[in-house]
């Protein structure tokens, strides 16, 4: 054994510590902390006593609840009430938002010819043809945010269905990100690069987006929020009977949910 002090471990280990560090399970989170766990518990408790409130309100008290020290992401959580087993209740859509979503968008574009130059100058991240569909397909490449495919296009494109759909970027023509053979692709671009999101309601019939920053002041935030509303609104299938929103809610990303009258 050696006597060299460098090469000898003499912490003490306490009793039942590698028991527990074995035991331990992967992806578990650290114990949230005395001074945390009584924060959280306080905020949960006004929001509840809120209740439901206007808009504007909802907005003037995520602010107040911002704790994180980078700029939160504002989400709108719409509960629909549709039957999302019947085919023709599917809501799926895309609205611009008048004060875009603070962040950059990373937009691809399916095209050839004269469009892929055309996308290019609208401020395309990548504008290409098979050669793109073939970087996806043997390189698993998904450096992008937004999709979009000229419909001469989407022969080729639908061959990464399995790869783009379950990611949600397949192009659709009902989310606005597939452009007709006359349709403008410059205009589609820039449309997407100014704050164009995207929704779809899931399996339990709710629609989810993001709509802007916590630093955006309360009117952009209202007027984006109330664009995405007035747009799911409209987007009432026929076949639904009865309340088609049956609740609203605002949220950041650090922040529980806050219910909203609009």
């Amino acid at each position: 054994m050696s006597s060299d002090p460098t090469t000898t471990d003499t912490t003490p280990q306490a009793p039942g510590e590698s028991l527990a560090k074995k035991k331990k399970k992967p992806g578990v989170p650290p114990r949230r902390g005395k001074k945390l766990r009584n924060t959280l518990a306080q905020t949960a408790k006004k929001v509840n006593q809120l209740g439901v409130v206007p808009l504007k309100k909802a907005i003037a008290e995520l602010k107040k609840l911002k704790r994180a020290k980078f700029d939160e992401t504002v989400e709108v959580h719409m509960k629909l009430g549709i039957d999302t087993k019947q085919a023709d209740q599917a809501v799926r859509g895309s609205v611009p938002l008048p004060h875009g979503i603070g962040k950059t968008v990373r937009i691809l574009v399916f095209a050839q010819g004269a469009d892929i130059e055309k996308a290019k100058a609208a401020g395309a991240d990548y504008a290409g043809g098979a050669e793109l569909i073939q970087k996806i397909q043997n390189e698993n490449w998904i450096e992008f945010d937004v999709v979009l495919a000229m419909q001469a296009m989407m022969g080729q494109v639908s061959r990464l269905g399995k790869v783009l759909g379950p990611r949600g970027l397949m192009p659709t023509p009902k989310a606005g990100t597939v452009i007709s053979a006359n349709g403008d692709v410059a205009a589609a671009v820039k449309e997407f690069k100014a704050g164009k999101v995207e929704y779809r309601a899931d399996a339990g019939g709710n629609v989810h987006a993001g709509v802007g920053k916590l630093s955006f002041d309360e009117d952009k935030l209202a007027a984006n929020i109330q664009a995405f509303i007035d747009q799911v609104r409209s987007a009432r299938p026929a076949g639904v009977k009865g309340t088609y929103v049956e609740s609203i809610t605002v949220s950041a990303t650090m922040s529980p949910g806050i219910r909203v009258s609009a």
